[in-house]
């Protein structure tokens, strides 16, 4: 069986390249010419390289392999819209998806995002495909939602051989861009002296390349499945950090008006000054609602494992302070 991935590079495709060469797949990847690739040296995989948004190129490395997993896309918060965001999230995956069409790819594997799917914080069993998310006005949460629909619309409607992995909040090791390595950074390094009210959904990131990986046989086509863990507010989840790395949590919790306040501010100051802010008003909006979900689906028919977030934590820090030579912004 040979497997394809798209945007291997980051957090989850660095574990999933892992774990399906430890199953004895043979793995290829398609990446970005100007990709950040030092958590995928030495390991026994082919490298294409191309553009997600050039069809030729992504044609000319799916042709080669069984399955796709297609986790390519900018996951940027800033700027809150994004014509580049747009593209790549959107236009990339019907790129994959014609691709996987016109070579009679056995199984597309489309990695979507969590916040395509919410629920009431009362009732965080209760949720399906309704897009919540909108009133963020993030183009990257809105992109991720229309490219989630597309791809299962044209599974149900076109028999396109495609399901769909929807990751929570993950974190773990090999996280070199770091991405939710900054926040436990930022708590181990003590600049991070205030809380909200919000909270939501965590996962080992081993946890979702598992899923994903079963899902090359199992799962349902159509479908997707949401690949997370526990549900907690951020003051949870951060003494779970502070405990670990053996500091003080933060200790002042900020209503939602303050905090939504802070980040309309900051973000009219990153406008006027051309850089990125620490926190938008998109941003501290996520911050204040209790983003919670259900994966039970994912847990019985995927076999996904439920590792403690403990776990996770211990690794991706550990991870982070021995390769600290590995960390750093790649282009995408």
């Amino acid at each position: 069986m040979r497997i394809l991935i798209t945007g291997a590079t980051g957090l989850l495709g660095s574990n999933l390249v892992r774990l399906l060469v430890e199953r004895g797949y043979s793995v290829g990847v398609f990446i970005h010419t100007r990709s950040y690739t030092k958590t995928l040296q030495n390991l026994p995989i082919k490298k294409h390289f191309g553009d997600i948004l050039d069809p030729e190129s992504v044609e000319a490395a799916v042709q080669e392999y069984n399955v796709v997993i297609h986790a390519a896309a900018i996951t940027e918060f800033w700027p809150s819209r994004s014509k580049k965001i747009r593209e790549v999230n959107i236009e990339g995956t019907r790129n994959v998806v014609e691709a996987v069409k016109k070579f009679n790819i056995q199984r597309l594997i489309y990695i979507g995002s969590g916040s395509s799917v919410n629920a009431p914080d009362d009732h965080p069993e209760k949720y399906e495909l309704s897009f919540i998310g909108a009133k963020y006005g993030l183009d990257y949460v809105d992109s991720k939602y229309i490219a989630l629909r597309y791809v299962l619309e044209k599974a149900r409607q076109d028999g396109l051989p495609a399901l769909a992995i929807l990751p929570t909040f993950m974190i773990g090791p090999y996280d070199s861009l770091p991405s939710s390595g900054k926040l436990i950074l930022a708590l181990a390094k003590r600049k991070l002296k205030f809380y909200s009210g919000g909270g939501r959904n965590f996962v080992h990131v081993r946890d979702v390349a598992t899923a994903i990986a079963n899902s090359i046989e199992k799962g349902r086509v159509g479908k997707y499945y949401v690949a997370g863990n526990e549900n907690m507010t951020y003051s949870e989840f951060f003494e779970k950090v502070t405990n670990i790395v053996g500091v003080q949590p933060p200790q002042y919790k900020l209503s939602d008006r303050v905090i939504q306040l802070a980040g309309f501010l900051s973000g009219l100051s990153s406008e006027l000054m051309g850089n990125k802010p620490i926190l938008s008003y998109p941003t501290a909006k996520i911050a204040c609602d209790k983003l919670y979900v259900d994966c039970n689906d994912t847990i019985e028919e995927l076999d996904m494992p439920q590792t403690p977030i403990e776990t996770a934590i211990t690794e991706c820090y550990d991870w982070l302070n021995k390769n600290e030579h590995l960390i750093q912004s790649p282009t995408f």
